[in-house]
């Protein structure tokens, strides 16, 4: 009826039940079969939405310049409207932990759909399957071009293929490198090779990367380097949607007429033709249970829905469910654990949002001079300070300096000073002592930067006032 997986067989205690392995237990290349079905398609559009916004993005606009830039030489970081500094990157460690938070959040609620739908690792993947489809054929004409002595045929399916894999390796390279240099350049200077040392090293790297990880070692990665196919199993329970065979239904397994009563002989659904296993990326047999090397990339489930389909028998013989429902028991979408993590995500995400709202768009240093203290012209008490003032918005903007609320203090010098977007100053001030008998010979001063225009935008940095002066 269908075409079968080669097996290895080996030996058993029992000759008459020998051991069958699966294409992931008999290790070398796996071929998967092309299928279609609604988790397919899923995969192909969630794919194509996030190809599209990786390898878009960089091409935006935002006023004169590229709308999501990294610009590392001049440690600026923009993103549409925002500008983001070295002194906020404590907001990249917040949402690295949201979306760890979000990743607990997903594996209680349906297990490790990440991998099979949105994971880097698996879209590639199957960008680099669907080339090798296209270049090499089905999956029969797959196994037999490997099993074929080498010939000018498979010489140029093999380069043809393999040279699509680079391209979408450098594509992807040039789009992740266009992020931190301005991404029409990039292109320029790349087809010129007019490109530095730094530059050609990434795009070597993240080519290589990509080719190397998709189109080599592809489900290696997710079996044996992947630290989250190790730790999701700790995060299910028993409520957790997963990938599953049910196998009250489907055994006892065997092929049958489609006309048949396969009751009467004794037979569950499940036909036994493996193809839930050919269609499956890392090669294990749904069938034998929940599994460490299952992606829930619902493959399985397509390719079971369409035998399914022609036999006459009711779908879901594979299908996303919890233990609980597979043991006549109803799932419990709503339970402590996946609240708790709801509540601990919505919590951080409004933290975030207000950490935005609130995060200052000036930012103040304050140096103080290495000399301790020095006499003015009319026998004041001095000390000098370097103000690094940083406007961090993407307009000019005016700023007042003053000192906060000390009158044994005057600061002198340029008092109001205009900064163009994203302009760093170090501007020199000095502060005289006015009142010596009340202050101590190191007193803390806080110098404010306020913006003229919307003066809730302030910021302010402490120093300390040395002088001879005791009380």
């Amino acid at each position: 009826m269908t075409d079968r997986i080669p097996v290895t067989v080996i030996d058993t205690l029992a000759p008459s039940a020998p051991l069958r392995l699966t294409p992931a237990q008999a290790g070398g290349v796996i071929h998967t079969r092309s299928f279609t079905g609604l988790y397919r398609n899923l995969r192909l559009y969630g794919a194509g939405l996030l190809c599209l916004i990786y390898f878009g993005t960089a091409w935006l606009n935002w006023g004169d310049r590229q709308a999501v830039l990294w610009d590392l030489s001049g440690r600026k970081f923009y993103i549409f409207g925002a500008t983001f500094w070295p002194q906020d990157f404590v907001l990249l460690s917040a949402i690295l932990i949201i979306a760890a938070f979000g990743l607990f959040f997903i594996t209680v609620f349906a297990g490790r759909v990440w991998c099979g739908y949105t994971c880097p690792q698996s879209v590639f993947t199957w960008i680099f399957m669907r080339i090798e489809k296209l270049t090499e054929g089905e999956r029969t004409q797959r196994l037999k071009l490997d099993a074929a002595p080498w010939s000018l045929n498979k010489l140029l399916r093999r380069s043809a293929k393999h040279t699509l894999w680079l391209a979408v390796g450098l594509a992807t390279a040039l789009a992740f490198v266009g992020y931190f240099t301005p991404i029409r350049q990039l292109i320029v200077d790349t087809a010129r090779l007019n490109i530095d040392g730094s530059t050609a090293f990434w795009l070597f790297f993240f080519t290589t990367a990509t080719y190397v990880n998709a189109g080599w070692l592809r489900e290696k990665v997710c079996l044996d380097m992947c630290p989250y196919s190790r730790f999701q199993s700790v995060m299910f329970d028993d409520n957790t949607l997963v990938v599953s065979y049910d196998s009250a239904r489907g055994d006892n397994r065997g092929p049958r007429r489609k006309d048949s009563d396969h009751q009467a002989q004794g037979l569950g659904d499940c036909i036994d033709c493996t193809i839930c296993v050919q269609v499956c990326p890392t090669g294990i047999d749904i069938r034998d249970g929940l599994q460490l090397n299952c992606l829930s990339c619902g493959a399985c489930i397509d390719a079971c829905d369409t035998v399914m389909d022609k036999m006459g028998y009711a779908r879901g013989l594979v299908r996303y469910t919890s233990e609980r429902a597979l043991n006549g028991g109803k799932t419990r979408l709503f339970r402590p654990r996946l609240v708790a993590y709801a509540a601990v995500l919505l919590a951080m995400l409004a933290c975030f949002v207000w950490a935005l709202q609130i995060r200052p768009l000036i930012s103040l240093d304050v140096t103080k001079d290495r000399a301790m203290f020095r006499e003015n012209s009319e026998g004041q008490i001095e000390n000098i300070y370097s103000l690094k003032i940083i406007n961090k918005t993407q307009h000019p903007q005016r700023y007042t300096l003053t000192l906060k609320h000390n009158p044994a203090f005057s600061l002198q010098g340029e008092q109001e000073v205009s900064l163009a977007a994203g302009e760093i100053i170090n501007l020199p001030v000095s502060v005289v002592l006015l009142q010596p008998d009340k202050v101590t010979s190191a007193e803390r001063l806080t110098f404010m930067v306020s913006n003229v225009d919307a003066t809730e935008q302030q910021v302010g940095a402490d120093s300390t006032f040395i002088s001879p002066a005791s009380r």
